[in-house]
């Protein structure tokens, strides 16, 4: 009997890698249009922005908060027209339940579908994030080409068991940035240390350039299970795309460190 050949699950993806228009969403909405027409020239599948994609990592929540969800339904159709899956952040206004505001993480299938919402759990109160913005009380988890994918986003990247969390089932993690040029060694020792514990491929997506009086590198970068960088760019606008097969299980049966872990135990620690 012949041999019953398992499809590899394949997803051609885009980091854009974008320098934002302080608080401009207008400008940062045909940015992003530019950038989806150049991914998809290069045929790929689904394409990432950087956190608070169209507006830049604000805490002026006035000129930022939407109780209208336009950025969705601007990038849904952006979707459907393009044929192509889209990651994005946008500032939810929550002020009338809890006074404050949600950072949030949406990615929308190619019929413009919301497969994703996710709410940031970590705000950066370092900078007075908290003060604006309440973290989300939820994981989640999605698929794209049939792969299983998360997201988190920024700040999240220092909390390791969120990770260890989804990635229970994840295979590709997206973590889109706006993480400043300062720190950017903890940036990317992180995401290795992430793709490496976890044994997932991250899809990093930051911002560069001065932004609202910041200053970013970029350094947006694609790492597979074994911690090695497929992809990085640096200090300049630009996308990345890169076509990557879900190896993942083949590469955990290989090297099956996740077999060893004692979560009963680590819970009596907490």
């Amino acid at each position: 009997m012949e041999e019953k050949r398992i499809k590899e699950k394949r997803i051609k993806a885009a980091l854009a890698q974008t320098q934002i228009v302080w608080e401009d969403q207008g400008r940062n909405y045909e940015i992003a249009g530019k950038r989806i027409e150049e991914a998809v020239s290069q045929k790929a599948e689904a394409i990432f922005f950087p956190e608070m994609s169209f507006t830049g990592f604000s805490m002026n929540t006035d000129a930022t908060k939407e109780s209208d969800e336009r950025t969705i339904q601007r990038m849904s159709a952006l979707a459907r027209q393009y044929q192509i899956s889209i990651g994005f952040g946008w500032v939810k206004n929550c002020i009338a339940i809890c006074g404050k505001c949600e950072n949030h993480y949406t990615v929308v299938d190619s019929a413009g579908t919301v497969l994703s919402d996710y709410a940031k759990l970590h705000p950066f109160s370092y900078s007075g994030e908290d003060f604006k913005f309440q973290g989300g009380s939820a994981l989640t988890r999605f698929a794209l080409k049939g792969i299983p994918c998360s997201s988190f986003i920024c700040y999240d990247l220092r909390f390791p068991e969120i990770f260890q969390a989804v990635s229970k089932n994840a295979h590709m993690i997206i973590v889109p940035a706006n993480w400043p040029a300062k720190r950017r060694e903890h940036w990317k020792a992180l995401l290795r240390a992430r793709a490496i514990e976890n044994q997932v491929y991250i899809l990093a997506v930051n911002c560069v350039g001065e932004i609202g009086g910041v200053s970013y590198m970029g350094d947006s970068c694609i790492i597979d299970p074994d911690g090695d960088v497929r992809a990085e760019l640096s200090g300049t606008e630009g996308m990345m795309v890169l076509e990557l097969t879900d190896d993942v299980e083949q590469f955990r049966g290989e090297f099956p460190v996740k077999r060893d872990r004692r979560e009963s135990f680590y819970a009596k620690l907490y």
